[in-house]
């Protein structure tokens, strides 16, 4: 792999990485601040899987929408297709909370679970990559 593709996937995964770990501070924060800890568990999974197929040298669209990107990633490894539950929970994060509205604060546990995917689908997306293109800790 030349040297410009793998530091164009290590930066999608880094953004996935500092995403998780946003969710994961605001979420410790006190007071919590649940509505963009939450919009970070989204966009975590998010830059991962496009991580994941600008690896592949798959096009990568503009979208939000987990289950697109999880259709595309699944060409490519099945098991990414056992992942819908988590996406289907996770899109509308997107920008459920990103904007003033009708819509509450997420509570405790829906975050939780946000989390959970997230990470989840981190992982599934490192664990998938080889070494040399995830992002140091030291980032």
């Amino acid at each position: 792999m030349d040297e410009a593709k793998r530091d164009h996937v290590r930066s999608w995964l880094l953004k996935a990485s500092h995403d998780l770990s946003a969710a994961r501070l605001l979420a410790r924060s006190e007071p919590a601040i649940l509505d963009m800890a939450i919009y970070h568990c989204q966009q975590a999974a998010e830059k991962a899987l496009k991580g994941f197929l600008v690896y592949w040298d798959r096009h990568v669209e503009k979208t939000h929408l987990l289950g697109l990107l999880l259709e595309k990633a699944a060409e490519i490894e099945p098991c990414f297709s056992t992942w819908e539950d988590a996406a289907d929970r996770l899109t509308p994060y997107a920008s459920a909370y990103r904007y003033p509205g009708s819509v509450q604060d997420p509570e405790v546990e829906e975050l939780d679970e946000a989390l959970d995917d997230a990470a989840s689908i981190v992982n599934q997306v490192l664990a998938l990559l080889p070494a040399e293109v995830h992002p140091d800790s030291a980032d």
